[in-house]
């Protein structure tokens, strides 16, 4: 694995990487003068996925949280104590530690404590409370304050460099396995390569599930059809054991396009951690009083750094972004319209709630560096009208293209309006002199989780019902939204866990 390549395509210029038609971080072929590939949507909204050696956590947060107790115990087929051993193999792993305090956490530390948080000092949250994000980061380079080395020294180095900015692709480190934001490509990808055991294919797309009846009649999977997404060949791989990880759109898509047996819950339960945006902006003697500094430096250290969890809500947490994403989150993505045309309304917590134009839009990006923003996930409830299907008529170059679905249901706009106030009070008790909340479109997925359920499409080894020796390992066998947090940590544990089962099932020999 090539680590110029790497820094070459994850060179962190926003527009480069996120541009949804032509960004490395689009969902498409890797030759981006060609279109992406097309989701329906049947709400406003988008699916925010990668295409790739490591898929979407390429584009993502680094956050490795375990879910929430309450949210496995009791509901999932399977107890929460079965998964400890798995998260605790992930987290070393990867590794996962507890991320460094930069001066936006430690005014979100100030705030929350302010509004009557408590501490939560254990990775099991069965209490609401505050805490640095456990992230699968590496630690700072211990060179980063040496005048004696410049940035561009330090990129070449092992570990972070706390530039900030990293959603859009991390670049420091010496070779790919030792990148410091340890997505799948950098962390699980060379280990498997090193066993000797693995090849990668890339820029194949899969298109169909091979199968075959046994004479007892039971179906089984034999083997992938894939489609090389350069050239346009078909070819085929022949297994004893497929795995399917292709995601929570794609694996229901491709098990709908492969012709494998109806099973009326494939695709159903979608459920997207319904998120909003909120941000405050803050004076600069303010920030002299309680940091010492005249900025938050939004654009310092990890993209989010502390959280707050609160089990039966949700989570909010600090998450500031490079100037486009933060200015597009923050001030233009909104289901309320604009700002400046919605009555006021009094006794709310916020002072904006919409999108902002002109100059208003100007005033408030000359306070940037004086802004802090965060990010709210829902706990959502699994509901069986939230779905991926396929579309009858429309298709591209690999079949029939996925249609999603998502309304959310009464209690999870209750929750969503909860975590947006806690957020909001937080924030004025930080000292924030004017509040913004984005009211983000429904449809906007960030996690996405349960289309292939555990109990429901795959059994408790997350091997399919209907389809013997097809295994499914991505969000997609989740029971649920795990009660908010972020599912990364969940899903690679859920795939240890399943690898084992498959070892010892197939492969005991």
């Amino acid at each position: 694995m090539d680590v110029g390549i790497y820094k070459k395509v994850y060179n962190a210029l926003e527009n480069n990487i996120n541009d949804a038609v032509s960004g490395a971080f689009r969902f498409g072929p890797a030759d981006r003068r060609r279109t992406p590939w097309h989701r329906v949507m049947r709400q406003k909204g988008e699916v925010w996925q990668v295409a790739g050696v490591g898929g979407t956590t390429q584009h993502y947060w680094a956050q490795s949280p375990r879910a929430f107790p309450a949210s496995v115990d009791g509901v999932w087929p399977i107890g929460y104590r079965e998964l400890i051993p798995y998260y605790e193999k992930a987290e070393a792993t990867l590794p996962v530690q507890y991320s460094p305090t930069t001066p936006k956490e430690e005014l979100f530390y100030y705030g929350v404590k302010k509004a009557g948080w408590s501490f939560n000092p254990s990775l099991d949250t069965v209490t609401p409370g505050y805490r640095p994000n456990p992230n699968a980061i590496l630690p700072p380079n211990p060179h980063l304050m040496d005048p004696n080395y410049s940035m561009d020294q330090l990129h070449e180095m092992e570990g972070c460099t706390l530039k900030g900015h990293c959603v859009n692709g991390c670049n420091a480190g010496p070779s790919v396995d030792k990148i410091a934001k340890r997505s799948t490509l950098v962390s699980y990808v060379p280990l498997a390569l090193k066993t000797g055991n693995v090849a990668i294919r890339p820029n194949s797309f899969a298109i169909k599930i091979l199968t075959e009846q046994d004479p007892k009649g039971e179906v089984r999977a034999t083997g992938v059809r894939f489609r090389d997404t350069w050239t346009g060949e078909i070819g085929e791989l022949t297994a004893r054991v497929v795995v399917m990880s292709a995601g929570c759109i794609e694996s229901p898509r491709l098990w709908f396009n492969s012709g494998l047996p109806h099973n009326a819950w494939v695709g159903r339960g979608l459920t997207i951690h319904y998120f909003d945006w909120v941000g405050g902006v803050f004076d600069e003697k303010d920030l002299m009083s309680i940091l010492g500094s005249p900025s938050v430096y939004p654009y310092m250290g990890h993209t989010s750094g502390a959280r707050v969890d609160i089990p039966g809500i949700g989570v909010f947490q600090v998450s500031c972004l490079s100037p486009g994403l933060m200015s597009y989150l923050t001030y233009g993505f909104s289901e309320a319209g604009y700002d400046a045309f919605r009555a006021p309304e009094p006794g709310e917590p916020w002072d904006i709630r919409g999108k902002v134009v002109g100059p208003a839009l100007k005033e408030l990006m000359l306070n940037y560096s004086r802004t802090m923003t965060y990010l709210l996930l829902t706990d959502d409830d699994t509901l069986y009208h939230n779905r991926v299907e396929v579309d009858p008529l429309l298709k591209d170059e690999h079949g029939p293209i996925p249609v999603i679905h998502y309304k959310p249901n009464k209690r999870t706009l209750q929750r969503r309006d909860q975590l947006a106030r806690y957020s909001c009070e937080s924030l004025l008790q930080a000292g924030a002199k004017k509040i913004i909340r984005t009211d983000s479109p429904t449809g906007w997925s960030l996690h996405i989780e349960s289309t292939m359920r555990m109990g429901y499409v795959v059994d408790t080894n997350c091997e399919a019902y209907q389809v013997k020796r097809l295994y499914i390992a991505d969000n997609s066998v989740h029971y649920n939204g795990i009660g908010g947090p972020n599912p990364t940590l969940t899903t690679q544990a859920l795939a240890t866990r399943t690898a084992e089962k498959i070892a010892q099932t197939y492969f005991s020999g």
